[in-house]
């Protein structure tokens, strides 16, 4: 069972999906890092005679010639950092960072985590020709790192995951600002001129309400070429039109909007209300959720395992390994990965924790944060394409392999990480992945049991909130779950109204029934019969299931009658907008929401991950944050 309505998947959670799809891309990566070894290793004559092939683009006489890998290099990857860029700005306007105070660890960690390798690296290179390649060393690869991490750390929470790519959001926003920064050689004004007057007026189109992508397409490729001329990395483009892309949840209003569109195309199905309606549901989701779904799996299945070909085919010969092995760059590179970027996350995070006094602390335990830390010397895309603007030659070729060796070793230590966590006793091992930080509340208000219909001991450690709607037939299916969840005796639940009215017209009315049956104290047995019997939600049915449950029968008439509940259900649905709620059913477990599907394996999960922190203790005198 999926268990998600049509919408409620639309608002799947940005941060996992992002992992999940970066995780699964991992392998088709290392596959194409392996393809490159192989064929420069059998016929590199062949591997560098294709990539060096040029290829031109030519009109009336002006055109672009660049080489094959450049095409790849600086190319296909402003799609990459396109979707860097808008996964930065998702994780500003709907993740963690969206309370901008959480931004200053990943802000400070990130920073960091990056200046430490590079020192370490100036460090072992000074003087010598490489040492304008520090760059090479200081920022991780996000899709290696996280797909190695699933495979290393099996049974590590999202949590840990979500931590790292917050981390990940500030080295790749600060390792593209160094490409444009330092590894720019000659700038030509001008044409920078009339790639920030190209870029004002994709803001511009914004503004005047443009939605559709073929009008922007014009503009950003001018942007692009705008910046090659003017001696600037183009694959910055790609990151500044991802950071202006907004992300937002569904409003209700705009789905009940598309849902009225859809309705009219169903009684008169012609090709005019058939655009009307397809224009109205895309309208619904954000312009970064729909470049994203557009960008991120061709980028991730696509263009970085290509940009891999291109980039790793290194001669492995035993003269080049035994000069490598004791070659500034390649040692410089390693060091800073293996030891740079652990020590600097670590350390950093310890630091601030402790000069704060708690205030500014990670969100994972001392295992999540050391595994974060090795799981970091794993660079590849930027490191690679670093090294062939500050590289040629032989050079070149060391920094790829330190690299290359840099990312095994890394992939070796959080395998050992988190097999000795794996080892330890459960209470000790979820502190040492959690830790006891605290959380940021999604649901607003928090449980009340003064107002909300509680199920469950009141001192329960884990509450699942649910937003439902008693004519959803999703809500039907969660209901043998929650039924199930509910033989737990450390759980509480409750249920929230939301009923959609523009899709369920019996919702509201069922609704009020319940609230009816809870004035004369029988809600979850009328919550109960409505969810059985969702085929019998007419006024009629409604009655017949009061005298059923033996409620006086004239009072609930009445009260339907009078909508005398209707704004103890608006009260429910404003809560749900406040918690960013537009589909059913939506579930959120210790005022955390829930994404992903609701069988009964995912959901004890979640319980039991809850269960776990909420036994982690904050330590004594530590102020706790406001959400």
């Amino acid at each position: 069972m999926s268990g998600r309505t049509t919408w409620a998947h639309e608002i799947s959670a940005p941060l996992r999906r992002f992992a999940r799809t970066e995780s699964a891309s991992a392998g088709v990566l290392i596959a194409a890092i392996v393809a490159a070894l192989v064929w420069a290793n059998i016929d590199n004559h062949s591997y560098e005679a294709v990539w060096t092939t040029e290829l031109a683009i030519e009109i009336d006489g002006a055109g672009l010639a660049l080489d094959l890998r450049a095409w790849v290099n600086s190319g296909l990857m402003t799609l990459f950092f396109l979707v860097v860029g808008l996964e930065a700005r998702r994780e500003f306007d709907l993740g963690d960072l969206r309370d901008r105070r959480r931004f200053a660890l990943p802000l400070v960690v990130g920073v960091l985590s990056m200046a430490l390798p590079v020192g370490l690296f100036l460090l072992v290179t000074r003087g010598g020709p490489g040492v304008h390649g520090w760059g090479v060393a200081m920022s991780t690869d996000t899709a290696l790192a996280l797909g190695l991490l699933v495979l290393l750390g099996r049974g590590v929470p999202d949590q840990v995951r979500i931590f790292l790519l917050t981390v990940f959001v500030v080295d790749d926003l600060v390792a593209l600002i160094v490409i444009a920064v330092v590894y720019t050689e000659h700038v030509d004004l001008v044409p920078l001129l009339v790639a920030i007057g190209l870029f004002a007026a994709l803001f511009g189109l914004r503004a005047l309400g443009v939605r559709r992508g073929l009008a922007y397409l014009p503009f950003c490729v001018a942007l692009w070429v705008a910046l090659l001329a003017g001696g600037v990395e183009p694959v910055v483009a790609g990151l500044a039109i991802g950071l202006t892309a907004p992300a937002y949840t569904p409003a209700r209003g705009a789905l009940e909007n598309a849902s009225g569109l859809f309705k009219l195309f169903r009684e008169q199905p012609t090709s005019d209300l058939a655009r009307s309606a397809s224009v109205g549901l895309t309208r619904t989701l954000s312009p970064n959720d729909r470049l994203q779904r557009m960008y991120h799996p061709w980028t991730s299945y696509l263009l970085v395992p290509l940009f891999g070909l291109a980039n790793a085919g290194i001669v492995l010969d035993a003269e080049f390994l035994s000069r490598a092995v004791t070659a500034p760059v390649t040692l410089g590179v390693v060091l800073g990965f293996v030891v740079g970027k652990p020590v600097a996350i670590v350390g950093v995070s310890w630091l601030l924790d402790r000069m704060t006094r708690g205030r500014i602390r990670p969100a994972v335990g001392w295992a999540g944060l050391l595994g974060s830390g090795t799981i970091s010397g794993i660079g590849f895309t930027v490191s690679f394409l670093i090294a062939a603007l500050a590289f040629d030659g032989p050079e070149l070729a060391e920094a790829k392999i330190g690299v290359l060796v840099a990312a095994a070793i890394g992939a070796l230590l959080t395998w050992v990480v988190f097999r000795i966590t794996a080892a330890l006793p459960r209470a000790a091992r979820a502190r040492a992945l959690l830790g006891d930080a605290d959380q940021l509340a999604d649901l607003v208000p928090a449980v009340d049991p003064r107002r909300d219909h509680v199920r469950g001991p009141a001192d329960a450690s884990v509450t699942v909130v649910e937003y439902g709607d008693f004519q959803c037939p999703y809500c039907g299916q969660a209901e043998p779950v929650v039924r199930e969840l509910l033989t737990d005796a450390d759980l509480r639940y409750v249920w929230r109204h939301l009923p959609l009215t523009d899709v369920h017209p019996q919702a509201q009315l069922a609704a009020e029934a319940a609230e009816a049956a809870a004035a004369q104290g029988a809600f979850w047995e009328m919550h109960d019969l409505l969810l059985d019997r969702q085929d019998r939600l007419r006024i009629t049915d409604l009655v017949d299931h009061a005298r059923e449950l033996g409620l006086d029968q004239e009072r609930f008439e009445a009260d339907l009658m009078a909508n005398v509940h209707a704004a103890r259900i608006a009260d429910d649905v404003e809560s749900a907008d406040l918690s960013g709620v537009s589909g059913t059913p939506t579930f959120f477990i210790n005022d955390r929401r829930h994404y992903g599907a609701y069988d009964i394996e995912t959901l004890t999960r979640e319980v039991k991950l809850a269960r776990a922190r909420a036994g982690l203790q904050p330590r004594r005198g530590r102020r706790p944050e406001r959400g």
